[in-house]
């Protein structure tokens, strides 16, 4: 009797969320001086608001099965300390230089200690930003063409995040006119639908009440409520 053999290939299967992991670096500013445009809204709140904001975006960040880690960019104290307490790595803002310098630094700290985790970074002020919206991201930005990807805000104009892999150049171009300018570097825009939190970044009074009516955090909505409350 014959016994036949068949040797069938091995097919080891990887979905486009376990290419790597995923360090999400999010900068803080010192809070007596964030969220300018607010500042006639939220008056002596100011600080409260800006620290309600990156509170409940932190929270929706640590919660995301796709991130193994968050890395905070700040020197202000209170932020740290509050960040810190909700699964954070907080790093000082060296460099001291904006936005976009923070970002590097927290994506520099990130290469050195994680060489094999994609980076990341994301707006601070996300309120209404849910979990699995930025595991969709993530997912998609890990095969994205050339390693590199960002998500539009909700006005078309900025960016609420951009997104590297291991070993790509990081360069954030944050600011203004950001969704072009991350586009004209080669970086692939995400257009991803149902990711309303994810593209809902807070600067003005329209965007805080827009924040809210998607359904933002409980720090931010318990704030929020108060300042909005009879305007």
């Amino acid at each position: 009797m014959h016994v036949m053999l068949y040797i069938l290939p091995v097919v080891t299967c990887m979905t486009e969320d376990a290419l790597f992991t995923w360090t999400v670096v999010l900068p803080v500013k010192v809070l007596a001086r964030a969220k300018s445009r607010l500042a006639l809204l939220a008056g002596a709140r100011r600080a409260d608001l800006a620290l309600a904001l990156a509170s409940d975006t932190v929270s929706a960040v640590v919660a995301c099965p796709d991130v193994t880690r968050v890395l905070v960019v700040t020197s202000d104290a209170k932020a740290g300390s509050r960040l810190a307490a909700l699964g954070a790595i907080v790093v000082p803002d060296e460099p001291d230089g904006g936005l976009n310098a923070a970002l590097r630094h927290g994506a520099a700290v990130a290469s050195d200690r994680w060489p094999d985790s994609g980076v990341a970074a994301l707006a601070a002020d996300l309120p209404a930003l849910r979990s699995g919206e930025l595991s969709r991201a993530l997912r998609a930005a890990a095969v994205a063409a050339g390693g590199a990807a960002f998500v539009p805000d909700a006005a078309g104009i900025g960016t609420t995040m951009y997104a590297v892999a291991p070993g790509v150049a990081f360069r954030p171009m944050f600011g203004g006119a950001s969704r072009a300018r991350h586009a004209s570097a080669g970086a692939v825009e995400l257009s991803l639908d149902g990711v309303p939190g994810l593209r809902r970044d807070v600067d003005t009074p329209e965007d805080l009440r827009a924040a809210v009516a998607l359904g933002a955090g409980f720090r931010t909505a318990a704030v929020a409520g108060q300042l909005l409350a009879g305007t």
